[in-house]
């Protein structure tokens, strides 16, 4: 099978955690086709706040202006990018990093949320999937960091949920899987809701039961499931080690995100 997984920054900035991570994708990538989609924001705030540069957000994407963006391709491409990699080599995963624009595997679009300005943050407008084929037929793992080029030349600041979600449907996976430092999307009584609808989902966000980061994250699984992705899951990556069998057992942890 084709699986998707994507990594958040939280997991990258602990080593212990990034270890668990890296040998549950090395034991799922023995059986089935793997890609790691991987975010970067923590550190990526951290940087930022040791220039003096204030982060802001809408609706859960970071506003990045042209400097932000610059610190965004170098902290996502460049060293967590490289981290992970690092982490799947040491687990005796071997990977190739690589970020959206290489290749040009991924092209992006300027995007707005609700009329508001977001500077370089894009959104998937294409994927040739060809490069993560090619990745895969010499048994390794593409560790892909979410910034891609817009038709401008220029950078793009991509949320991970979205890019994830755009190479499961380019890739035809089976499955798309956000690995997150959070137990699951929780409703309005503050329990982990373990099989939630769409429409569902959509009502919550209107009551504002879901927000900040948990919006992009929703939209990526609809969009996943929409566009012929089998199974969405949102994974407490406190529990990665079920990772490998995620598909085959019933796990009662995370969120399973259903079309109806």
């Amino acid at each position: 099978m084709k699986i998707v997984v994507k990594l958040g920054g939280a997991t990258l900035d602990d080593p212990a955690l990034l270890h668990r991570a890296a040998q549950a994708i090395r034991q799922l990538a023995t059986d089935h086709q793997v890609a790691v989609v991987h975010g970067g924001g923590t550190a990526l705030t951290r940087m930022l706040s040791k220039v003096g540069k204030i982060t802001e957000f809408v609706d859960g994407l970071r506003v990045t202006d042209a400097e932000t963006r610059d610190f965004a391709v170098m902290v996502l491409a460049g060293q967590m990018n490289k981290k992970l990699v690092a982490a799947l080599a040491a687990a005796r995963q071997p990977a190739m990093g690589l970020c959206g624009g290489d290749g040009l595997a991924f092209r992006a679009r300027k995007k707005t949320s609700n009329g508001h300005d977001l500077g370089y943050v894009g959104e998937i407008s294409a994927v040739d999937p060809s490069w993560i084929t090619t990745i895969w037929q010499q048994h390794s793992v593409p560790v892909i960091s979410s910034v891609a080029l817009g038709g401008d030349g220029q950078y793009y600041n991509v949320n991970a949920d979205q890019m994830a979600s755009a190479c499961a449907v380019a890739c035809h996976a089976n499955a798309l899987i956000f690995l997150t430092d959070v137990p699951g999307v929780k409703g309005a009584d503050g329990l982990v809701i373990r099989w939630l609808k769409l429409n569902h989902a959509s009502e919550l966000a209107q009551q504002s039961v879901i927000c900040g980061g948990m919006l992009p994250k929703l939209e990526a699984c609809r969009q996943a499931l929409l566009k012929g992705v089998h199974r969405v899951r949102i994974l407490p990556v406190a529990e990665v080690e079920r990772l490998p069998q995620f598909y085959f057992t019933k796990i009662d942890s995370g969120t399973e995100v259903l079309v109806a």
